[in-house]
């Protein structure tokens, strides 16, 4: 089973994909770890991606894509992954999908969890990380995930399967749901 987690900073993306790598025998992988082990590391990969956020840009798509190949093909030969912080666009959703896609690793079911935006704020506020975590900062990341990344729910809505949970929810209960309809989706691709 090859999924993907959706959802707005503090949804509980991370929690969550722990949580059902463990389950359901998958293996986790986070985009964002990958990127700190290969900057800690000084791998090429590592020295380019730290030159690219220490002056504040954006990891180049390809960079990305190329540091998911070898993890998610792994992954997929040993049961499947949950993948967590990659594609954050429809553009890169797309570019991703056809790459996976070559290699026949594509993600198979897309997982939103959704939280409204007054629980997402007072997450982030509460787990506050650093001097970049003040309410002015908060409320501009999730404009910006809102601009950017919730328009990939309508597309892989349309693309593939794509499960709506009630992220909001205490962490076992949201992964007791996630559990359940996936349960359904698998009886309903095995038909």
């Amino acid at each position: 089973m090859r999924l993907l987690l959706i959802g707005a900073p503090g949804a509980g993306k991370g929690t969550q994909a722990v949580r059902l790598a463990e389950r359901l025998g998958l293996t986790h992988i986070s985009s964002g770890d990958l990127l700190r082990q290969h900057v800690t590391d000084e791998t090429t990969l590592g020295k380019a991606v730290k030159e690219y956020v220490t002056r504040g840009d954006l990891v180049p798509d390809q960079m990305v894509l190329d540091m998911l190949r070898k993890p998610i093909v792994a992954a997929s030969e040993a049961g499947g992954y949950v993948l967590d912080g990659f594609p954050r666009t429809v553009e890169q959703a797309k570019i991703a999908y056809d790459t996976a896609k070559e290699l026949g690793v594509a993600v198979q079911i897309a997982i939103y969890l959704e939280v409204e935006r007054k629980e997402l704020v007072r997450r982030l506020l509460a787990r506050g990380r650093g001097s970049d975590d003040t309410q002015d900062v908060i409320e501009h990341r999730l404009e910006v995930y809102d601009a950017k990344t919730r328009p990939m729910i309508a597309y892989y809505a349309e693309r593939e399967q794509l499960i709506t949970v009630n992220g909001a929810r205490p962490a076992d209960e949201v992964t007791w749901s996630v559990t359940v309809q996936l349960q359904k989706v698998k009886r309903r691709l095995e038909a």
